[in-house]
Parts: structure tokens; C-alpha cells; sequence
């Protein structure tokens, strides 16, 4: 029997249209799709009626499946003969763990093929109208995850500050530690921040204040996962506001 591939595409940050032509062509010719969470059910609909939708979709306090299992899984399913996609939000190779899938894939012996996507922080800073890099403003943009083991740990120092953005992924939980850890890395008080949720989406919100209000911002809004925090004085710029004006208009 002849083994099938693997297929680690990126949904983007969420609008069907934001997907490369590619990428849209496997999830409509595909008849196995593993999908997480954060992939819209705009872009699942694209499927066949005949594919078989498999979620391992992973919430705050519960897994579906642990990574390991959900390797496992995409290898199972290429030895069966199946070709799979495996549907992630963003980019597979920025925060989406599809490093890990695709040596557990070569080691056993199945093909593997990468499709990129429209990470996160391009598609919400797109949508948001906030250059991630500026000349006026900055030359350096560092992504980091602000929800894992470690984070008080971690360096940051110069990530953040005068010239640098700084894209904070699953940082909505950790808000509170993560505007302590960065004052406490020297970063000022009232560095300006946005908080981007639903990106793309149409029930996008663009938050904006200075760093130490980013706790009180998040909890008085009820921010919700999928959202992302920047950090810098891109994000002060006229354009921010035109977004938000011009979202207004659309809603």
C-alpha cells in the first residue's frame, strides 16, 4: 500500500481570502483534515462534504490530543494511505509546532511537504494597519510566545524599546506578567501597545493604551484568544487609528 503525505498547511489568520492558492486547493481536494482551533469555520467549509474533519483543537486547561498523539495521529494516517492535511492557523513554522510534526513524519519514513500561510502577526498587523517596521519608527520586529513554562525566565531585554516591535503571541492570560516582566526590564510605563483580537476577522477588535494598562485593558474588554499584543511606537501612528475608524465604518 502506498503511503501517503503530509501536508503542514498555514490557514492564515483566519479569512478565507488571505489563503494561498495552494493552500486552498489541498483543503478542497483533501479527504483527511486535521485542524486546529484557531482555523475559521469559513476556511473549513471549503472542504469536500466526502472529507473527514478531524479536530485536535487545544483550549487553556484542556487538550484534545498532547502534540505527541496528534504526531502520531498525521503519521497513522499517511500509513493508511491517506494523504492528510493538517490545517493550522498562521504559518505551520511560527508557534505552530509544525517542526515537531514534520521530524516525527521524516523519521517515520512519510513524506512531508510545507505549505506556508500568513503567519499571525503579518495578518493581524495587516488588518490593523500597523507597519511592524517603520523608518521612523522601528528597524527590528522579534516575535515571542508569551504563554509557556519559563516566562519570568526568559531575556527579553532589548526586544522591546526605542526602534523595536515586539509581537507577543498567547499573551492574553499572561498580560499581568508579562507588562511586569518588561518594566521591570526598563521598558517605560506608558510604551505604547495595541491588542489585536479576531484579526481579519469581521468581529476584529483593535485595542490601544500605554504598557502598564495593558492588565486592566485586557480584562475590562474581555479579550478573547485568538489575539495578539504589540509592543511599540508603531503602533501610536495615525494609521492604528484609521484602521479602528475604518473598521467602524464597515461594522
Amino acid at each position: 500500500m502506498k503511503t501517503g503525505t503530509i501536508f503542514l498547511v498555514g490557514a492564515g489568520p483566519g479569512d478565507p481570502d488571505l489563503l494561498t492558492l495552494r493552500a486552498a486547493r489541498l483543503i478542497e481536494r483533501a479527504r483527511v483534515i486535521v485542524h486546529d482551533g484557531l482555523v475559521s469555520g469559513e476556511i473549513l467549509s471549503m472542504a469536500s462534504p466526502n472529507a473527514r474533519l478531524i479536530s485536535v483543537a487545544k483550549q487553556r486547561a484542556r487538550h484534545t490530543l498532547p502534540q505527541d498523539d496528534i504526531n502520531q495521529l498525521l503519521i497513522n494516517e499517511a500509513l493508511s494511505g491517506h494523504d492528510v492535511v493538517r490545517l493550522k492557523g498562521g504559518d505551520p513554522l511560527i508557534f505552530g509546532r509544525g517542526g515537531e510534526e514534520a521530524e516525527d513524519a521524516r523519521a517515520a519514513g512519510v513524506a512531508v511537504e510545507i505549505v506556508p500561510g500568513i503567519s499571525a502577526a503579518n495578518g493581524a498587523a495587516a488588518a490593523a494597519q500597523i507597519a511592524l517596521t517603520h523608518r521612523d519608527a522601528a528597524s527590528i520586529v522579534s516575535f515571542v510566545a508569551g504563554q509557556c513554562k519559563g516566562l519570568s525566565d526568559q531575556d527579553w531585554s532589548g526586544l522591546a524599546g526605542k526602534g523595536r516591535t515586539l509581537v507577543i503571541y498567547m499573551g492574553v492570560k499572561t498580560a499581568p506578567d508579562i507588562a511586569e516582566k518588561l518594566m521591570a526590564d526598563g521598558l517605560a510605563p506608558d510604551m505604547p501597545i495595541a491588542v489585536i483580537e479576531n484579526a481579519a476577522r469581521p468581529e476584529m477588535r483593535v485595542l490601544r493604551g500605554p504598557l502598564a494598562g495593558l492588565p486592566d485593558l485586557v480584562e475590562s474588554e474581555a479579550v478573547q484568544s485568538p489575539a495578539l499584543i504589540v509592543i511599540g511606537e508603531v503602533t501610536a501612528r495615525d494609521n492604528v487609528a484609521l484602521a479602528q475608524t475604518a473598521l467602524e465604518a464597515a461594522q
